[in-house]
């Protein structure tokens, strides 16, 4: 069985244009619900089994996609893992240490495709942002789920 990846032409654009509103827009009651549906609108598709792709400019590009392995390219053996906590501590893991599929599929596509960043939230509540660190030269992984509390 093959996971279905849906295209989206033209791109779904609704949060792009949002964001390139004004600031005073920006500040008015009825741009923030228009953002908030527009995100709402965007969240529900990552239900959906697969990766949301969404340009650097937040359109929505396709959902339910399956990310492969670059052609030629290694596997991701470490990142390295940070949260916003105080004394909180940098360590390197196994990217399977973090959680199992979606973690490994976005800690191989940010080492894949350095400046993209690939955003995973699990069930157990775990928010993580993979990122490209040019410092460590390595994926970095950055577990924000406090924040969001």
């Amino acid at each position: 069985m093959q996971p279905v990846s849906y295209l989206v032409t033209p791109p779904f654009s609704e949060l792009a244009a949002l964001m390139r509103q004004s600031a005073a827009e920006k500040s008015q009651p009825n741009w923030q619900e228009a953002f908030i549906d527009a995100v709402d609108g965007i969240a529900g598709l990552t239900a959906v089994d697969g990766a949301a792709l969404i340009s650097d400019q937040y359109e929505l590009l396709a959902f339910g996609a399956k990310i492969g392995r670059r052609h030629g390219g290694g596997q991701v053996e470490q990142v390295i893992v940070t949260e916003p906590i105080v004394d909180g501590v940098a360590t390197v893991v196994h990217p399977l240490e973090l959680g199992g599929t979606r973690h490994l599929s976005a800690a191989q596509f940010v080492q894949d495709q350095p400046d993209c960043v690939a955003l995973v939230a699990s069930v157990d509540g775990r928010f993580t942002i993979f990122a490209w660190s040019p410092c460590e030269h390595m994926v970095h992984a950055h577990r924000v789920e406090t924040l969001l509390m």
